[in-house]
């Protein structure tokens, strides 16, 4: 049978040195698939140095998972901006409203604020793979407007876990958006005429690792927030499926843990993970801020953006989906379960601790 090709990051290849062939053969981290792993030879290794072109990238993420087709952000689905329970008009809309679930994303000094409408998210999943695109709005515009101010793609594959984070961003600062009526998939070299090329289109996949994605999304390639909450049915979900990122340049984040204690109520549902789910931080000023289940179980209020009805509960409580619950039965059943994940976050060495890498199949 003849042997597969596999891509190593040129700083890991000089690491591993003399034992990367032991890892090649078995290592998850590197981005393999269920049909690399037939193979029991490796014939060639390529050295990728750790500053891949979108369209590398692109390319190596078709392959291990599936192509991202092009596609209209106006095709999505609007996520609902409410104030006191109702949608505003559009001249309702102000610079900075607070809203019932605003978004949990930082907006920047001088955008419209964290409860900008108009926001979509597409769903262009097919079988085994998962396809979930968000056009982002920081700037109030028409809900028909083509002109948006950031787009993500995620690109899941639920056999292997491979998981690819594509992501294009107006400059820091720029209010006039751009078009997002045909959005290139990140492979493709030659766009229809008319229309943006995806080297101009998408971040290089270097400066999108330095947006740290991986350190809130440490569980599984989809987070839920109230937010994004509104239209989870449009949103596709792995909680417990294998999850890799390790693949191209994204081989510099770190793989995360899933944190299990006994009897705990959170983790029958979906795995909590050790990265931004204990603690974020900001990587510029290595400041420290509320980890997501702190910022889940209603620990870290007020909520940025958000009105009277956001700081309260439910709301200010994330966790389960669609939080029915009474304050008291929430306390009863998930307080204790938080409390143990919290402290395994602090100390992962007590022995109701466990941790369990999380990676690909």
């Amino acid at each position: 049978m003849k042997g597969d090709k596999r891509f190593l990051p040129a700083w890991l290849f000089y690491i591993c040195h003399s034992i990367c062939v032991l890892a090649l053969i078995g290592c998850d981290s590197l981005g393999t698939s269920s049909q690399q792993k037939q193979s029991s030879v490796i014939d060639e290794v390529v050295i990728v140095e750790p500053n891949q072109s979108i369209i590398e990238y692109g390319q190596q993420c078709a392959n291990l998972v599936a192509e991202v087709p092009a596609f209209d952000c106006n095709d999505g689905v609007d996520v609902p901006i409410t104030v006191d329970g109702k949608i505003p008009e559009y001249q309702g809309y102000t610079q900075n409203v607070v809203c019932d679930r605003p978004a949990l994303l930082p907006y920047g000094e001088g955008t419209f604020g964290q409860c900008t409408p108009y926001s979509k998210v597409l769903d262009l999943s097919n079988k085994t793979t998962q396809i979930s695109a968000f056009c982002r709005r920081k700037y109030l515009r028409p809900d028909d407007s083509p002109l948006y101010d950031e787009v993500d793609v995620i690109l899941h594959s639920t056999t292997t876990g491979d998981t690819c984070w594509f992501h294009a961003e107006a400059p820091s600062g720029t209010s006039a958006g751009f078009d997002a009526s045909r959005v290139p998939p990140p492979n493709e070299v030659s766009p229809p005429p008319g229309h943006v090329d995806a080297m101009t289109f998408w971040w290089k996949p270097l400066d999108t690792v330095s947006k740290n994605c991986g350190g809130c999304h440490d569980a599984d390639p989809f987070m839920y927030s109230p937010y994004i909450g509104q239209v989870w049915q449009h949103v596709p979900v792995d909680p417990f499926g294998p999850y890799n990122n390790a693949i191209g340049d994204f081989a510099l984040w770190p793989t995360s843990s899933s944190i299990e204690t006994e009897g705990n109520t959170c983790t029958t549902c979906h795995r909590i993970g050790n990265l931004g789910s204990c603690v974020n931080v900001d990587l510029e000023t290595g400041q420290t801020f509320p980890g997501n289940i702190q910022v889940a179980s209603g620990m870290a209020l007020p909520v940025k953006g958000g009105d009277l009805l956001a700081n309260q509960y439910p709301l200010s409580t994330w966790m389960p989906i669609n939080n029915f619950h009474s304050q008291a039965f929430w306390q009863q059943v998930y307080s204790p379960s938080v409390s143990a994940l919290l402290s395994c976050c602090d100390n992962p060495q007590q022995l109701q601790c466990q941790l369990i890498p999380i990676t690909g199949s």
